[in-house]
Formats: structure tokens, C-alpha cells, sequence
């Protein structure tokens, strides 16, 4: 028996209805990196409380060399609520201290950026002190560390840069690292090996994650493994992995021949051109434009309440009431300088208004409240005491001011500055952006329930909204019904995949057990509770779904699944999310939420990071400000415009594609895009007749042959032009 660092020797484990572990032994080594992943309640928590001994097995033992420091970053953090940030997250540390330290002022600036370290830890957000615990932990050394799904309440930017940071933490062979997250990219980022965690046993694969589905799906071939869904989808996902320009560039840790035979029968994971005619059919041709949408939050220091500033655009990001609520005066040190500010605007507008409850003011933030002479529209003098500047356009200061005549200027916060984006039928597209830029803002705006400051948008007759939100509250009122009682209020049966499936079914392939059926929904887990969510959402039949980090609570193996019942789906699908590889996974088209723009990413993720790189590396607010504004809406193939600043842009920065070239270069992306995914199939079947052919035609092979080869120089061709093309419109 190995001889390991921090390890479990025959151990076993069971809890009341659950055998957790049985005779198992594992054990970690110096230098290793280590992927954990495995369904819900397998126990992946448990093995970090196991070795981290908060946990004792029921037999068998956790051995540890002497002298080892074992960090943990647990689901629940210990901090104090009475103690402040300074005290918690930097325990103690004088400012001299972390900030003089190139590697500690990363860490703090990348995780504490913008909050003050005079605030209370009771007063932060759940997702502020996360990063207070993670920012902890990190700026400690530990010779294993140990992080319980770090990613969560983190945006894109935070986990590109703790990807990178945990990658350069220790030199080769140094330190070692156990990370139990559903994020699959960071997986493939940072780990060399995977633990899957399943019926009480742990099985070890080399490599990340990527090299994990290859190694699995073999396991399962060679083994001829009942499990034929569970086993399909994770070669369908496999597939997905290994197939297109954007994939095949980004060069895959495993072996590509290995992959392809693996995968040969595997079908396309969507047939986008059939998806996007049954959505026509289910939608007609307009679904939701915004045409020069203004989005303005009233700013609280002028009197406003502004609660939808907090509840809706800030989110996490909303550090300032953070501070507010510490009661601190904050001095030079107290705000913590933040590694990259996202963009934050400010502006105003004239609105004129003939009513005290316009639902642009109300959504704007700003409460107007009306006197016993309200009966006639008037805007009263509150909304002046309110810090908000109104102006009668009638002159005659005798006559009587009639509700038309008043103007009501609202300043504050700039979500959305004049964006112009057509969402048709069929379209598929991710958001990604900083906590706090406004993404569920947008979502609120798309989806009819916030009003703009200005602009308009128009939604088409037929679409039917249907929203899975980060919140669980839509089944709160359900909590006492069972399963099947509330499953009852649905249609018999639905059409799947051109098959005829019970609402059941469909839970079951959610992963639910037809046992649960009697559980009522107050009892289920928070990932029950979100399948649930989305089951429901399903069954309602949308035809634009619009889903806010459909990722939470979820595992690996049932993101996979929630991804396969999304490639068949008919119908507009907007996604807001951190996890990139779910966001790529699902969606065709990515856009970015930054500086009050919607920016096309041709690129995917990758142009988000390098813009946000640039934006850091630049450090010219003009620029980038510019820069913004000549990509802003800039995909012609998303129905999105904006010639102003496209022309804006073309006198600002002259290494870029701006203009009609930036619109030429989209189309020619999306053209060779098309032409690729034509020749995949042309390859396929080239490959599938030289199967058939007689072997001992050698001239017929031959000549098969040659084509094959013309195909594969013309693919290689075009995936150079497509990456060129690509960094020229970053």
C-alpha cells in the first residue's frame, strides 16, 4: 500500500439511510492537483470532512504525515459575524502587510476589490462573504488545500483569475490541491487528475476533466455498463467537446483519434437550422426587440429610494451599501482598491411624465406620491423633495400646470446606455458579465416586467415567457404538495426528442427516483428543488426561456442532463451565466453586458477575458470607452445595429475591425461556420462509403481517399480564416 501525504485506509462510512463509503482507500501526494466530481448527496463534501477529520469514519482510518497543514474551504464559512472584514478575511494583517506583498494584494484586491474592511461580517451579502472566507484561506500557506465548490458567487473574471492564481500557487511538485466544484472548464483548467465519488467508491482518472468523459466512456464501453442514458450522455457531451473550430482550437487534453472513434456514431448534439423553422412556426418572426433601451437607477444620495437598484442591477456588486451598513467613515486603506472595476456609468434623462405612478419612474427607482389634488394627474411637490428636478414647460407661472406639462429628470446609475438588440426566433444566446453590471436587469427588460427609462421594447404576440430565476421562490407555495399531486396539474403527456413521454418519465430523467413521487416538495434538496423548478418550467411549454444561472446546485452529471433536454428545445433560449462551459455548451452566440452596451463575442468567453485583459492592461477609459461603443451590438447575425458608434469607433482604434469591416468580418465568421459544419457532414459521409467500399477496389478507395483529403485541406483552410478573423474582431 502507497504511503500517502494525507490519505483514507479501508475506510467506510454510513449515515441513517445512506452508505456513503465502503472500504475505501485513496490518499493524496505532494504535487497532485485533484478534480472531485460525482452526483449530489455521493459525497464529495464528506471526503474533504473525512481527511480534513471534522469527520470520523465507521471503520477503517484517515492517516496523515506529521506536521501537514490541511486548508478548507467548506459550503458553510466560520467567520464571525460581529467581526469585521479586516479582522476575518485579512486576520489581523496591518495594510503594510498584504499590500506590500505582490501575491497577497491580488488575492485581496481580486476578492475583496471595492468592499470596505470596516464592514461587519454579518452585513455582507451570502456571496461577499464567500470571497471574505476564500480570500482567507488563500492568503495563508498550506501544504494541502482543500475548496468545496470555490466558483460559487464568483463572476467570469474572479474564476479566470482563481484558475490562474491556483495553477501558479506552488511550483511543480509542490503543495497539493482538492477541488469539488460543478464548474467543468475550471476543472479542465486547474486539475491533472478526477476522483469520481459514486456508490461508495472513489475512481481515479488521469488528467481533467475533458481526459475523465474519454476515460469514462471507455470504462463504460469495455465494461458494458447497463446505464445506457447515463452512458449516452456523456459521450453525447464528449462529442460536444471535440467537435467544431471554436472546440478543435482550444486544444483538448486527450487524444483526438481516441475521441472520434468513440464518438463516430454520435449525431449532432442540435440541428440549429430545423430548431430555428420550429420556432418560426411556434413564435412567427418577432419574439422581443429593444430599441434604444435607457436603463437609469435612481441614485439613493439624491433622495430616491432606488430599491430596484439593489435588488435588481447590484446583486453582489452592490458594494457601497455594503460599506454604508458597517456605519464605518472610511479612510484611505478601508476600501480595498479593486484588482478590475467594471465599467460604471452614470447619466440622466428628461422624462415627461403625466402620471405620479409611470411605471418608468417606478422602475427607475423613483417614488412620487400624490396629495388630495392628485385626482388630476398632477406630479406633486414631493417628487421635487424628493431630489428629483422637475420642469413645467408652460411659461405662465398663473395658469394651472397640467400633469403633461411636468419633466422629471432621473440621475443615477446607467444600466443599459441606448442599446438596440433584435431577438428572433430560434436564437440562442448567453450573457455573461461582472456581479452588478446588470445582466438580470436585462432579463427583467427582455422579459416585459421592468419598464426602460427609455426606449421601447416590443414582444411578439405569440411568446409565451417562462423564467428560471436564481431563486427558488415559485415553488414555495407548492412546498406542501407531493410530487405527483402537483405533477397532476399538467398535460398527460409531451413530445420529446419525437417521442411520447410522461411528465414522470421526464422527472425520472431529471434524475428523480418514481419513489419520490410522494415526496412533498418542501422536503426535496436545493438541486431537487431546481430540477423541479426547470421540470415545471418545461411542462408549461414556453417558447422563449429565459434561465439566470440555471447551473446553481447542480452537479456534473445533471447539468448534462439538463443540457441535452436544451438541444432539442424549439425556441428562443437566453442564458445568463458564470459557468462558460454551460454557456457555450447550450447557447450558439455569447454577448457581454459592459459599459451599458451589449457586445457580440464571436470568440465565446475567451473575447470577454481578453477584453477585460485589454481594459486592465490599457488603462485608458477613453479608449476602452470607445472601444465599447464600436463593438457595441455589433453581430448582424443577432439583428443587432449601431452605426453611430460603430463610427465612433472607427477613429478611436485602428487595430480592430470597426464599421462595415467589423459587420463583413461577422458575416464571413458565420459563413465559414456554416461551411465547416457542411463539411463535417460531407466527411462523414466520404468516410462512412470508404467503410462500405469493396477492400479490393484499391483504385475506388483511392479516389475516395483524395476527397477525403480535398475536404480536410479545404476544413483546415477555413478554421485558420475563422481564428484570424476572430482575433480581428476581439
Amino acid at each position: 500500500m502507497p504511503t500517502y501525504d494525507l490519505g483514507l485506509e479501508h475506510v467506510s462510512l454510513s449515515f441513517a439511510t445512506k452508505t456513503v463509503f465502503t472500504n475505501v482507500t485513496q490518499g493524496v501526494f505532494e504535487g497532485d492537483r485533484i478534480g472531485i466530481v460525482g452526483r449530489n448527496g455521493d459525497g464529495k463534501s464528506t471526503l474533504l470532512h473525512l481527511l480534513d477529520g471534522n469527520q470520523e469514519p465507521d471503520s477503517g482510518r484517515v492517516t496523515r504525515r506529521n506536521g501537514l497543514t490541511f486548508g478548507m474551504l467548506d459550503q458553510r464559512d466560520p467567520l464571525d459575524d460581529n467581526a469585521t472584514l479586516r479582522q476575518a478575511a485579512l486576520e489581523g494583517r496591518e495594510d503594510y502587510e498584504w499590500a506590500a506583498d505582490s501575491r497577497s494584494r491580488e488575492i485581496v484586491e481580486a476578492l475583496l476589490g471595492g468592499l470596505s474592511l470596516e464592514a461587519t461580517i454579518g452585513t455582507l451579502s451570502g456571496g461577499q462573504r464567500r470571497r471574505a472566507d476564500l480570500a482567507r484561506l488563500l492568503l495563508r500557506d498550506w501544504d494541502i488545500l482543500a475548496l468545496d465548490e470555490p466558483t460559487n458567487h464568483l463572476d467570469i473574471v474572479t474564476i479566470h483569475w482563481l484558475a490562474e492564481h491556483l495553477r501558479q500557487r506552488w511550483s511543480a511538485g509542490q503543495g497539493a490541491l482538492l477541488l469539488v466544484t460543478h464548474d467543468r472548464w475550471f476543472l479542465d483548467e486547474v486539475c491533472e487528475s478526477m476522483w469520481e465519488v459514486h456508490d461508495g467508491v472513489i475512481d481515479p482518472f488521469e488528467g481533467g476533466y475533458s481526459a475523465y468523459m474519454l476515460q469514462r466512456v471507455e470504462r463504460d464501453r469495455q465494461a458494458g455498463v447497463r446505464e445506457e442514458h447515463r452512458r449516452n450522455l456523456a459521450r453525447k457531451e464528449l462529442a460536444w467537446l471535440s467537435r467544431g473550430a471554436r472546440a478543435r482550437a482550444t486544444k483538448q487534453k486527450f487524444h483526438v483519434k481516441q475521441a472520434n472513434a468513440l464518438i463516430a456514431d454520435v449525431p449532432p448534439l442540435r440541428n440549429t437550422l430545423q430548431l430555428r423553422q420550429m420556432a418560426t412556426s411556434r413564435l412567427g418572426k418577432q419574439v422581443v426587440d429593444l430599441v434604444d433601451v435607457t436603463q437609469i437607477f435612481q441614485d439613493r444620495v439624491q433622495g430616491s429610494a432606488a430599491a430596484g437598484d439593489a435588488a435588481v442591477a447590484g446583486g453582489d456588486g452592490d458594494t457601497q451599501a455594503s460599506a454604508a451598513l458597517s456605519g464605518a467613515s472610511p479612510t484611505q486603506m478601508d476600501i480595498v482598491p479593486a484588482l478590475y472595476a467594471e465599467p460604471v456609468l452614470n447619466g440622466s434623462l428628461d422624462l415627461d411624465v403625466d402620471d405620479a405612478d409611470d411605471p418608468r419612474l417606478a422602475d427607475a427607482g423613483v417614488t412620487a406620491h400624490t396629495d388630495d389634488a392628485a385626482d388630476n394627474g398632477n406630479i406633486v411637490d414631493s417628487v421635487a423633495d424628493a431630489g428629483i428636478a422637475l420642469a413645467a414647460v408652460d411659461d405662465d407661472a398663473d395658469s394651472e400646470v397640467t400633469s403633461a406639462a411636468r419633466r422629471v429628470r432621473v440621475s443615477g446609475r446607467m444600466i443599459l446606455d441606448d442599446v438596440t438588440w433584435l431577438i428572433g426566433p430560434g436564437d440562442r444566446f448567453g450573457i455573461v458579465g461582472a456581479n452588478g453590471a446588470g445582466k438580470s436587469t436585462l432579463l427583467s427588460i427582455i422579459d416585459g416586467t421592468l419598464t426602460p427609462t427609455a426606449g421601447r421594447v416590443n414582444i411578439g404576440k405569440t411568446v409565451k415567457f417562462a423564467v428560471l430565476s436564481q431563486r427558488l421562490d415559485e415553488l414555495e407555495k407548492l412546498n406542501a404538495y407531493k410530487v405527483k399531486e402537483v405533477l397532476s396539474r399538467y398535460k398527460p403527456s409531451y413530445i420529446v426528442d419525437g417521442k411520447e413521454v410522461t411528465p414522470a418519465q421526464l422527472m425520472e430523467r431529471l434524475g428523480f427516483e418514481s419513489t419520490q413521487l410522494m415526496t412533498p416538495i418542501g422536503d426535496l434538496s436545493g438541486g431537487q428543488k431546481r430540477r423541479m423548478q426547470l421540470l415545471l418550467i418545461l411542462l408549461d411549454e414556453p417558447n422563449v426561456l429565459i434561465m439566470d444561472e440555471p447551473g446553481n446546485d447542480l452537479d456534473t452529471d445533471m447539468l448534462a442532463v439538463m443540457e441535452d433536454l436544451l438541444d432539442t428545445w424549439p425556441g428562443t433560449l437566453i442564458v445568463v451565466s458564470h459557468d462558460r462551459y454551460l454557456l457555450e455548451r447550450v447557447t450558439d452566440q455569447q454577448y457581454a453586458l459592459i459599459g451599458g452596451k451589449v457586445r457580440h463575442l464571436p470568440g465565446g468567453v475567451d473575447d470577454y477575458l481578453a477584453m477585460i485583459e485589454a481594459a486592465q492592461s490599457g488603462g485608458d477609459a477613453a479608449a476602452a470607452k470607445a472601444s465599447e461603443q464600436s463593438h457595441s451590438a455589433g453581430s448582424s447575425a443577432a439583428g443587432i445595429g449601431n452605426g453611430a458608434n460603430a463610427a465612433s469607433g472607427d477613429a478611436s482604434n485602428d487595430e480592430k475591425l470597426t464599421g462595415k469591416a467589423f459587420h463583413d468580418a461577422t458575416k464571413r465568421i458565420s459563413a465559414i461556420e456554416r461551411r465547416l459544419a457542411k463539411l463535417e457532414e460531407g466527411k462523414a459521409d466520404i468516410e462512412s462509403r470508404m467503410a462500405a467500399h469493396d477492400p479490393s477496389d484499391f483504385q475506388g478507395l483511392n479516389a475516395l481517399n483524395q476527397e477525403l483529403n480535398s475536404v480536410q485541406d479545404e476544413s483546415q483552410s477555413l478554421e485558420d480564416e475563422w481564428m484570424e478573423l476572430s482575433e480581428q474582431v476581439e
